[in-house]
């Protein structure tokens, strides 16, 4: 690995570093500071192992990321700490106004992060992708239905609406926050939930990112932020040879090829950023990129 592939590791412990010491001198608490340095520290290192193993072993570093993150917030802050971190535990935090867990993680994984990281979230460090992505449907063949990729935009008015009637019409939605017990439920049923489906349209469509696709209601959040993200991928032009392996084990099936004809770095908000597309280039022509603009 040379020094300019170490830009991006380093620019993640110090995103993540500078917001565990903000969020640490801000409450006190030292958790938060403790918890960031660990995310942000799992995170450069996996990012740094992508980089520094042959190309043939490169996705051991996501998987590895995966199981650092992904477990460590599912079972160790969800199920242990009892934190509600499903899109129903991040409305009841917001509107009890409760700035801690739920809030902090959508704030910085899934909102605002998304400006500098786009859905690296999705294909780093996501729970549930952690789990379908053990599954052997990664080369999906058939196209996105994007008429049932609208069924994500529902799941998340629904989501809302469902939250909102029991926080401001009954006892127990206000209490949410206050009754530890409860916010585990919450995190267990949804995430059982959350891998019936995702393991039924994987099978069906045999397609591992289906629910990814479908029915996640995360991406609502993280297309905004990701459409103007600074880090992108981008294809040299002059050293392309428009084999398509990119797109052909792109899991999001992101039509890569468009962009770079057009002389722009990826802006689609599907890319996951999982770095399949670089994995598989044979002249090395795909890269991430970090800058403003396109």
């Amino acid at each position: 690995m040379n020094k300019k592939n170490l830009i991006f590791p380093i620019t993640i412990i110090l995103v993540f570093y500078t917001v565990a010491v903000g969020l640490f001198f801000g409450t006190g608490e030292l958790f938060y500071l403790l918890n960031f340095v660990y995310i942000g520290t799992a995170i450069s290192l996996c990012i740094f192992l992508s980089g520094a193993l042959p190309k043939n072993k490169f996705n051991l570093a996501r998987r590895l990321c995966q199981l650092l993150v992904g477990l460590y917030l599912l079972v160790f802050v969800g199920i242990l700490l009892k934190e509600n971190l499903q899109i129903e535990g991040f409305w009841f935090y917001l509107f009890s106004g409760i700035f801690a867990g739920s809030t902090i993680h959508y704030f910085i994984a899934k909102i605002f992060g998304t400006i500098f990281f786009g859905r690296g979230w999705c294909g780093w460090s996501c729970w549930t992708a952690m789990v379908l992505d053990l599954f052997p449907w990664k080369k999906p063949k058939k196209k996105v239905n994007q008429k049932f990729a609208k069924i994500r935009y529902i799941h998340f008015i629904i989501s809302f609406a469902f939250v909102v009637a029991l926080y401001y019409f009954s006892d127990s939605g206000k209490k949410s926050y206050y009754e530890a017990n409860n916010e585990l439920y919450w995190l267990l049923a949804g995430n059982i939930i959350y891998y019936i489906i995702g393991f039924i349209l994987a099978y069906t469509l045999k397609d591992n990112r289906a629910f990814c696709k479908y029915v996640c209601p995360v991406p609502v959040f993280q297309k905004v932020g990701a459409r103007y993200s600074l880090l992108k991928i981008e294809i040299n032009k002059d050293a392309c040879i428009d084999c398509k392996l990119c797109e052909k084990n792109c899991p999001m099936q992101v039509e890569l090829l468009k962009y770079k004809d057009r002389g722009k770095r990826v802006l689609s908000t599907e890319c996951i950023l999982c770095m399949n597309c670089t994995r598989v280039c044979p002249k090395e022509a795909i890269r991430t990129s970090m800058k403003i603009g396109k």
